[in-house]
């Protein structure tokens, strides 16, 4: 789960990490109201869940009034990425010196927190570690010690040698743990930290990412979530016990267990077809998942024919063919369906689907090449 700049910078000011004074502002009329009780100059930044908002004119520096009003028009309403902006965040411009990055993630390989810091601030961090991985410095948190303050000390070394901004620099590192570990976060970004010419360190910009299955415990950041339809739907899947993620391709499938449903798109792709979604629908033996999996399906426009890959272990095959006949009643179904139906009651099932006229075949290759000769 995503959340917007301003909010990640708040999370990170209750930590008494340094934020810039700021706004949020919804109107033209807003942003110029806000620019003048912060002072000029401000920035006007758009709050959208995408990157790369400065090159797509998300980001404008307004000296006056008239020109804060304006930045403000521009950038209301346009899209980036595919979003539309709703709101704004104004800021007190800063006199900065230098760009630095900070951030936190996690190393899945070592199953550890990863600090990052880097004197090359203000530039994505992929982009800064192909051309100067040198630069990046990592440091590995024990999970069960947390981040020591030795260890914040000798990363914020490796950006200042002044002790003064050690000392400033060690504290939002280590505050910046303690918010990223007590909400279940999964990232937290600042990028960039700024020296000013005031020999203050601010955070410019701020950004926070969280994992989706802490949330039950974090009902404050999950009232944050401003969901994307996809969004919506997988939380939708998730409540009616489907896992649903959406794709690009045009081949709709359903499947009951993650690995096989990974081995199903990896099938698709092998004969130059497209899996427009992994929809795993478990291993209840319910036919009112059938018919949710199949609604989910055919509300995705770009779906041309779905492909449904069953091997029963605990599902057994004649509860998904019944399921199958009850979402075909229930809801108009205009799209070829390709059904393979394998293991506990696969006979029982496919006998069901050879009265109702249903294509099926025997194995998963025959069921891909099938899906892909009838889009």
């Amino acid at each position: 789960m995503k959340i917007h700049e301003y909010q990640a910078k708040e999370l990170m000011a209750r930590e008494g990490i340094p934020i810039p004074a700021e706004r949020l502002c919804f109107t033209p009329d807003e942003v110029r109201k806000a620019a003048f009780e912060l002072g000029f100059p401000i920035v006007v930044k758009a709050q959208v869940h995408a990157g790369g908002r400065g090159k797509a004119g998300g980001v404008k520096l307004a000296r006056n009034g008239k020109e804060a009003k304006s930045a403000g028009g521009q950038i209301l309403g346009m899209t980036i990425k595919d979003l539309i902006v709703k709101k704004v965040l104004v800021t007190k411009a800063m006199n900065i010196i230098k760009e630095f990055y900070v951030g936190l993630t996690i190393d899945r390989n070592k199953q550890q927190v990863v600090l990052m810091v880097s004197p090359e601030g203000g530039v994505e961090i992929e982009e800064a570690a192909k051309i100067h991985p040198d630069l990046i410095h990592k440091f590995y948190i024990d999970p069960d010690i947390g981040l020591r303050e030795f260890q914040a000390r000798e990363a914020a070394f490796k950006l200042f040698e002044d002790i003064d901004l050690v000392r400033k620099t060690t504290r939002i590192l280590v505050n910046l743990y303690h918010c990223f570990i007590n909400r279940d976060a999964s990232l937290a970004e600042i990028n960039p930290l700024v020296l000013t010419k005031e020999n203050d360190l601010v955070v410019l910009d701020g950004k926070m990412n969280f994992d989706d299955n802490a949330l039950f415990r974090q009902k404050e950041i999950e009232d944050l979530r401003e969901a994307s339809k996809d969004e919506i739907k997988e939380i939708e899947a998730k409540n009616r016990g489907l896992t649903y993620i959406r794709l690009n391709g045009n081949i709709g499938c359903m499947v009951n267990g993650a690995g096989l449903a990974m081995a199903t798109m990896d099938l698709i792709k092998l004969y130059g077809g497209e899996p427009a979604n992994f929809l795993d629908i478990g291993g209840s033996s319910n036919p009112q998942k059938v018919v949710d999996a199949m609604q989910l399906l055919i509300e995705d426009k770009n779906v041309k024919v779905v492909m449904i890959n069953i091997f029963g272990g605990i599902t057994r095959c004649d509860d998904v063919a019944l399921g199958l006949i009850e979402a075909l009643e229930q809801i108009e179904v205009k799209l070829p369906v390709i059904v393979r139906l394998s293991g506990t009651n696969s006979h029982e099932g496919l006998e069901i689907l050879k009265h109702a006229n249903i294509v099926t075949v025997e194995t998963m290759a025959e069921a891909a090449q099938k899906a892909i000769s009838l889009i």
